[in-house]
C-alpha cells in the first residue's frame, strides 16, 4: 500500500494548543514542510535549523518544531536570531512572530535587522489583534475593528492607520525578499508555502533579510466562528493588506 499522507518530520507529536479555527497550525505545517523538503533536496543538513519564538500565541512553538528553538523576550526575536546566525552562519535561522509582537514592541528590532540585511527569515503572522493577552487593539487592527481596548472600533484620528509592515520593510534598502500571503483558501495556502520555502532558499544562498507576512484568522478574539472568520479575513483584511510580492531582489537580478 502506498503512503499518501504522513506527518511532517519537523513537527513533534505534541498536540497544538491553539483555539478552534486559529491558523497557526496551518502556518506551522507550512514552515515545517518547507524545511523538510529542503533537507530531502539536499540543500539543508538535517538538524541544522534554529527557530526563535517570542512572547504571544506562538510562544509555545518550541513544543511543536522538532529543531533547536530559542524563546526571546517580547519583540526581540530578530535580535536573538541575528546573534544566532552570526555565530552559526551554517544554520537556517527563522523567527516566528505575531503582529502584536513584531509590529508593536518589536518594530525597532525587525526594522534594524532588515536595514542590516541580516541573513534570517521572519515569519510574520498578522491577525490584526493581540491574541494571547486578551484581544486588545494591535498596530495592525483595522479602522472600525472592535477590540477589548477599542470597543467602539479603531478610530484613525485617535490611533492612526493600521501599519503595513510588508510595504515598510520592502522600502528598506537591504531587505531582500518580502511577500504577503494568506491561509484562508487552498490556493493561498499553496502560494504561502511557496513563499516560505523561497525565503529559506534565499537564506541558504547567503542572501539578505527575508520576511513572509501571513494574514491569519483569530476567531476567538474576533468574536466569530471559524467559517465566519475566514470570510472576514477575505472581505476586510486582504483589501487593506493586499497579497503579493513587495520585494524580490533575486527575481530582479535574473
Amino acid at each position: 500500500m502506498s503512503v499518501v499522507f504522513e506527518k511532517t518530520p519537523l513537527l513533534t507529536d505534541k498536540q497544538f494548543h491553539y483555539c478552534p479555527g486559529c491558523n497557526h497550525g496551518i502556518i506551522h505545517r507550512l514552515v515545517a514542510e518547507s524545511i523538510d523538503e529542503l533537507v530531502k533536496e539536499g540543500k539543508l543538513e538535517a538538524g541544522n535549523v534554529i527557530g526563535v519564538a517570542p512572547v504571544g500565541c506562538s510562544v509555545f512553538a518550541y513544543d511543536y518544531f522538532a529543531c533547536d528553538m530559542f524563546e526571546a523576550a517580547h519583540g526581540r526575536a530578530p535580535a536573538v536570531a541575528t546573534g544566532i546566525k552570526r555565530s552559526r552562519p551554517d544554520t537556517l535561522v527563522f523567527t516566528y512572530q505575531g503582529d502584536g509582537d513584531l509590529a508593536s514592541i518589536g518594530t525597532a528590532e525587525v526594522v534594524h535587522a532588515a536595514h542590516r540585511g541580516e541573513k534570517i527569515v521572519t515569519i510574520f503572522v498578522n491577525n490584526a489583534i493581540y491574541g494571547m493577552t486578551g484581544g486588545q487593539m494591535a498596530p495592525t487592527t483595522l479602522i472600525g475593528q472592535k477590540t477589548t481596548t477599542s470597543p467602539y472600533g479603531r478610530d484613525e484620528a485617535w490611533c492612526g492607520a493600521p501599519i503595513k509592515m510588508s510595504e515598510m520593510l520592502a522600502a528598506v534598502p537591504d531587505s531582500y525578499y518580502i511577500e504577503r500571503c494568506a491561509v484562508n483558501s487552498t490556493p493561498n495556502i499553496i502560494k504561502c508555502k511557496r513563499a516560505i520555502k523561497k525565503a529559506m532558499e534565499y537564506q541558504l544562498e547567503g542572501k539578505g533579510f527575508c520576511m513572509i507576512e501571513v494574514l491569519s484568522a483569530c476567531p476567538t478574539n474576533w468574536g466569530l466562528n471559524p467559517v465566519e472568520a475566514m470570510k472576514w479575513l477575505e472581505e476586510n483584511m486582504i483589501p487593506y493588506y493586499p497579497l503579493g510580492v513587495y520585494k524580490d531582489k533575486g527575481a530582479e537580478q535574473k
